[in-house]
């Protein structure tokens, strides 16, 4: 409970700072009148609420978004590597968005994260099934492996299909990950993706819990491991397919803030999803706000920012092959 509590206010801070940092500094006095008391007179009000409350709403969503992503991943497969990133997800998702650029020009953002939900279930299935004929079962390092090497093909594709569409320009800011493009639109389909997707992620929370202590023994329980398992997936592919439609492919959040949050909760998935979720947030936002100072007044790729925290990090589980998980 104390994360949760601890986890929203640095999360409320994080987002004033967000507001208020960018081309033209605002002080946190001006933030507040703008969202609570609007006047469009007032200049420093509409950049607020046209360009940068949009913006940190959205970093705060795929945030969570990735982050319970991971979790659920995590939890199901029993895999300390498994993400939407390292797992062929996302880069599924972004090559479907750039199939949609090539042969659907003009499409609407309802219309790009429909094909993000299908690139995001090809990746998926590509690489589990990849794993599945593996030679001695799967493990988490080659599970981790057929998702790279999957993940290297979907990306390389992508390119070829924006290079020889001439959408590459368009393809860049997916590629590179990045929230400045998000818009009110885009924040309302994630809201609607968050009320479906995180619901779901918390009523299957308990069966996440039993299915990660082994099949066999979530079977002897008497829990319906294919239902649970469908469900996972679809919240994975729903959230996933959501974020990167929006903010292109951003990596290592669902990897990383997954691991955190066990180490501060334990093992219980009711407390790992809405904690990972707050915590996710967190991370995109400073992230963001950490893309914008590094090379100011121009902007890094966030999921620059956000690789430079995984890498590591994954390098350190893929050394232990998962122990203690």
């Amino acid at each position: 409970m104390m994360i949760l509590i601890f986890g929203t206010l640095t999360l409320i801070f994080g987002l004033g700072l967000s507001i208020s940092f960018g081309a033209a500094s605002i002080d946190l006095t001006t933030v507040w009148q703008a969202i609570f008391a609007f006047d469009a007179d007032i200049t420093d009000h509409q950049i607020i609420q046209e360009v940068r409350l949009p913006r940190a709403l959205g970093s705060v969503l795929i945030g969570a978004f990735l982050a319970v992503s991971g979790a659920i991943m995590q939890g199901m497969t029993r895999n300390p590597l498994a993400s939407p990133a390292i797992l062929g997800v996302t880069d599924g998702a972004a090559f479907a968005i750039a199939i949609a650029f090539a042969f659907f020009p003009g499409m609407s953002y309802l219309g790009l994260m429909g094909w993000s939900f299908a690139g995001a279930g090809l990746g998926a299935m590509l690489v589990f099934g990849i794993g599945a004929f593996a030679k001695g079962g799967v493990t988490p390092v080659k599970l981790a492996l057929a998702g790279v090497a999957v993940g290297a093909m979907l990306s390389s594709f992508s390119s070829a299909i924006a290079i020889h569409f001439r959408v590459a320009q368009d393809m860049s800011f997916w590629f590179a990950g990045g929230l400045a493009g998000v818009q009110w639109i885009s924040v309302q389909l994630l809201v609607i993706a968050a009320i479906v997707g995180l619901g779901l992620a918390l009523l299957i929370s308990r069966s996440i819990t039993i299915l990660s202590l082994g099949e066999e023994v979530s079977k002897g329980l008497g829990q319906k491991t294919v239902v649970v398992k469908t469900a996972g997936i679809i919240v994975v592919l729903l959230l996933t397919g959501a974020a990167v439609s929006v903010a292109g492919r951003i990596g290592f959040i669902g990897l990383v803030i997954p691991h955190i949050t066990r180490f501060l909760t334990g093992v219980d998935y009711r407390w790992i999803i809405p904690c990972s979720a707050i915590l996710g947030a967190l991370l995109l936002v400073l992230a963001d706000l950490g893309a914008r100072m590094v090379n100011a007044p121009y902007e890094t790729p966030v999921g620059a920012i956000t690789a430079l925290i995984g890498i590591p990090f994954f390098l350190y589980l893929a050394r232990q092959e998962g122990r203690g998980l």
